[in-house]
């Protein structure tokens, strides 16, 4: 076991071989790292994790359609520039212009505050595939150069360079432009000793039997042909439930689960489909 893996493990992430390996070159070559997989694989959890054993801070953008440079990288302080304006007591020149566009009156936003910290931080660019292609064509200058270009400032270099995490629910396709500047890691969904180690980790309480009975429950359930497949977190709130009501044995309690599965099943659809088609074989496959 690898001291990253330790160190993971010992911040409440349980990792896969492939991923301590990816994260391993992540820090020995300075790149970015896309990970893609399907929401509430874990992906966004390993950010997280990451700031924990580094000691720094996490900076998050979350993507979302027609995100913008104001949003993302920075903005000016209309308000504080109007109040300078003013108390100039009508009388500006350009040198008086031009002051309003210094540092005092820029707002850091995510990406330009990430590259100004002395300690470099986890920079987690959430979900990049809901953003638009033009941003995404924005962001190659930063992962490339670690510099930001403001028109009213020039080029802004990293006083540090920051360890990038991006990841993708791979709701649309990304560019090669972006992937060839980042390291690649496809994110599944745990296997079965992979998510009982994940249960035991963050549930220290819960019984062996009834941990092998989640991992068996949930990994049936991810079988089904279903709209919104369960995910970690899916599992770890559904454990904690099942604990707090006192549930020891799944197959002594299968009225009470019936009614858990709000914890699981997320869509009207789904649970129409699980409750009136598949609950006694999801049961039927517990040990």
């Amino acid at each position: 076991m690898t001291k990253l893996n330790i160190k993971l493990l010992t911040n409440g992430y349980v990792p896969d071989t492939a991923l301590i390996t990816t994260l391993e070159l992540m820090e020995n070559l300075d790149r970015p790292l896309l990970i893609e997989g399907d929401a509430g694989v874990g992906k966004t959890s390993i950010a997280i994790a990451l700031a924990k054993i580094h000691d720094c801070e996490l900076i998050r953008l979350q993507c979302y359609e027609n995100l913008d440079v104001q949003t993302s990288v920075y903005e000016w302080n209309y308000s504080k520039q109007l109040l300078w304006i003013n108390s100039q007591n009508n009388q500006k020149s350009e040198s008086d212009i031009n002051h309003i566009f210094n540092e005092e009156f820029l707002l850091e936003r995510p990406l330009l505050k990430a590259i100004r910290q002395k300690k470099p931080p986890i920079l987690l660019i959430d979900e990049i595939d809901r953003a638009d292609e033009s941003f995404e064509a924005f962001l190659l200058e930063l992962l490339s150069e670690f510099q930001i270009s403001i028109p009213e400032l020039g080029t802004i270099k990293a006083e540090s360079i920051p360890r990038v995490i991006i990841t993708s629910n791979g709701t649309r396709e990304l560019s090669d432009a972006l992937r060839r500047r980042c390291l690649y890691h496809y994110m599944d969904y745990p296997d079965r000793e992979r998510e009982s180690l994940i249960i035991e980790q963050a549930v220290p309480n819960i019984n062996k039997k009834l941990n092998q009975q989640i991992v068996d429950f949930i990994q049936a359930l991810r079988a089904q042909d279903l709209r919104k497949k369960p995910g970690v977190a899916e599992t770890l709130d559904w454990s904690m439930a099942l604990i707090g009501m006192g549930v020891k044995d799944l197959l002594e309690s299968k009225e009470l689960i019936s009614k858990t599965l709000s914890c699981l099943l997320k869509t009207q659809e789904d649970w129409e489909f699980i409750n009136n088609n598949r609950l006694e074989e999801l049961f039927n496959s517990v040990s």
